[in-house]
């Protein structure tokens, strides 16, 4: 995390976390009293997006703390739930929803603990299984190396019995998660592609095998896993590129303590495409075989979706016949063509996942 400028929320306390983010980020902050400053400086640069990438604000969370995935409509959803403690990432792939999702783009941090005990509390006290993530808005660990905020998540999901938390990230900064009492309550997950894709189109993430060798050292201190092949990007010889990926994972890690792993192709809203080639004149990904899905974003020619699915999944299966495999956002056809089945009712694929969680993570079953 490169922060060039740095503003803080003027009616932020002077606690021990606000004293460890400063000193960890290195610079005195400029105090504000709303997030205007903090938009002209970013909406100023000749290049917003890579501008905000450096420039972080330090507020609270001011709208809801805990929410749904929004999913998408037409394709099934999983049920996940968010835990809403930032914004934007400091790392760089071309195809990142957030370029277009965030007007202007702004990298925040959500301090102030208090704000969320009290919602997580009362998501602890629910007779169900939660599968709670904060990869959605931002990459979970890129805190890691300012804030204290990823400990304290995974120290107060350890009191619990209900809820799994899924850190997701491409970095490889789990240091400070790495001898805490979890629990078994926490699941470290890496996105993963291929070394050509992580080449040119993930800059500034780990590589594949710094990931991998990662989440060996997080397993060996009792972590239960994930992986997300998303977005698989499709180029001539994708396939046997994906297949090596497949057989790097379970080089250095068992499929016992994998929890899951969900698969989904690139999908993009029409607008990322422009920003794209702006941004990433170099990129070809967007000029793959596209058609404009049901949720009226760009997704390849299903038959390539389905090829190239048949081939991850029958590679996974050939060296984890039992782990709990998922698409992210695919419709009927593609299941039953590809997994051999559809999760038709309303919930049905959480319910899959639930268990999946509660068999790994030593969850409360009668919750199922």
């Amino acid at each position: 995390m490169k922060i060039t400028q740095f503003f803080m929320d003027a009616s932020l306390p002077q606690d021990d976390e606000i004293e460890y983010l400063i000193q960890r980020v290195g610079l005195t902050p400029e105090l504000v009293t709303d997030s205007q400053p903090v938009y002209d400086v970013i909406n100023s640069a000749t290049d917003p997006i890579t501008a905000a990438k450096s420039i972080l604000y330090i507020t609270r969370n001011k709208g809801a703390v805990i929410r749904k995935c929004p999913g998408t409509s037409h394709y099934t959803c999983c049920d996940y739930t968010i835990l809403h403690t930032g914004t934007f990432c400091t790392m760089d792939c071309s195809y990142c929803i957030l370029q277009a999702y965030f007007h202007p783009p702004v990298l925040q941090y959500f301090a102030g603990y208090d704000t969320f005990i009290p919602p997580l509390k009362d998501v602890f006290a629910q007779n169900k299984i939660y599968r709670i993530g904060t990869g959605e808005y931002t990459d979970s660990l890129i805190w890691e190396k300012i804030s204290q905020g990823p400990q304290f998540l995974v120290e107060t999901f350890a009191k619990q019995s209900n809820s799994l938390l899924e850190l997701k990230t491409k970095t490889i900064n789990v240091d400070s998660l790495l001898d805490l009492d979890h629990n078994g309550k926490t699941v470290l997950a890496w996105s993963v592609n291929t070394p050509a894709i992580i080449r040119s189109e993930e800059k500034g993430t780990a590589a594949l095998t710094a990931r991998l060798e990662t989440a060996k050292i997080c397993e060996a201190k009792g972590y239960k896993l994930a992986f997300h092949f998303d977005p698989l990007i499709i180029y001539e010889g994708c396939e046997d590129d994906y297949k090596q990926v497949i057989h790097s994972i379970f080089s250095h890690v068992s499929p016992d303590n994998i929890v899951w792993i969900s698969i989904g192709t690139f999908r993009f809203m029409p607008l990322l495409k422009s920003i794209v080639e702006k941004r990433f004149p170099s990129s070809t990904i967007p000029y793959g075989e596209f058609i404009l899905g049901l949720d009226n974003k760009m997704r390849y020619f299903k038959p390539l979706r389905i090829h190239l699915y048949k081939t991850l999944i029958d590679t996974i299966r050939e060296y984890a016949p039992h782990v709990r495999l998922y698409f992210c956002m695919e419709d009927e056809e593609v299941w039953e063509k590809c997994m051999g089945f559809f999760p038709k009712k309303e919930g049905e694929l959480g319910h899959l996942l639930d268990k999946s969680a509660a068999a790994h993570c030593k969850l409360n079953t009668s919750f199922l």
